[in-house]
């Protein structure tokens, strides 16, 4: 199972396009209303979450966790002790964990991302708390993926897919979205 965290202004691109990608690639996500099912994005697209926080379970059975950024998107995610203890528990198994834009701010104002490579929206680095603070627009560090933007959706996606289903499974949705 995966579970992609939405709070009321979230960045719809960074949210929708991973979604998009990983239920192509076969990935079973669940899109988690923080705020209610109801979900309006940064740009006012009202998405309907597919569960609440008090739905989801976190046993063997969870894969991925992923935050989309977006403002007050990412402050409504860190307001959250459900997103918390999601990735809390999935970093102590090793489980992946994406944040892309402002959200890798949530994981290193925790502490998780201490001596791990990552990127986050120009402004943010100050919350990646003893990271190294990388150029690249995506980095993988281990069971950490993190992201510039926006602009980096689709790479962020694949990215994470990657992680799920390895390198043929990105190179053949490279293939059928037309990214080449």
């Amino acid at each position: 199972m995966v579970y992609l965290f939405l709070a009321d202004g979230f960045e719809e691109v960074e949210a929708l396009c991973p979604l998009d990608l990983l239920r192509r690639a076969g990935a079973q996500v669940q899109t988690v209303g923080v705020t209610g099912k109801l979900v309006t994005g940064a740009h006012d697209i009202t998405v309907t979450a597919d569960i609440l926080p008090e739905d989801i379970v976190l046993d063997r059975s969870l894969e991925m966790i992923i935050l989309p950024g977006g403002m007050p998107g990412t402050t409504n995610l860190d307001a959250s002790g459900v997103v918390h203890e999601a990735i809390r528990f999935a970093t102590e198994r090793g489980i992946t964990v994406g944040a892309i834009c402002a959200a890798p701010m949530i994981i290193g104002k925790l502490g998780y991302l201490s001596g791990r490579s990552a990127v986050c929206y120009p402004g943010f680095e100050k919350y990646l708390i003893g990271a190294n603070i990388s150029a690249k627009p995506v980095v993988v560090d281990e069971h950490f993926i993190t992201a510039k933007g926006m602009g980096v959706a689709a790479q962020f996606g694949l990215a994470l897919v990657g992680a799920l289903y390895g390198e043929e499974a990105v190179s053949e949705l490279f293939k059928s979205t037309m990214m080449q």
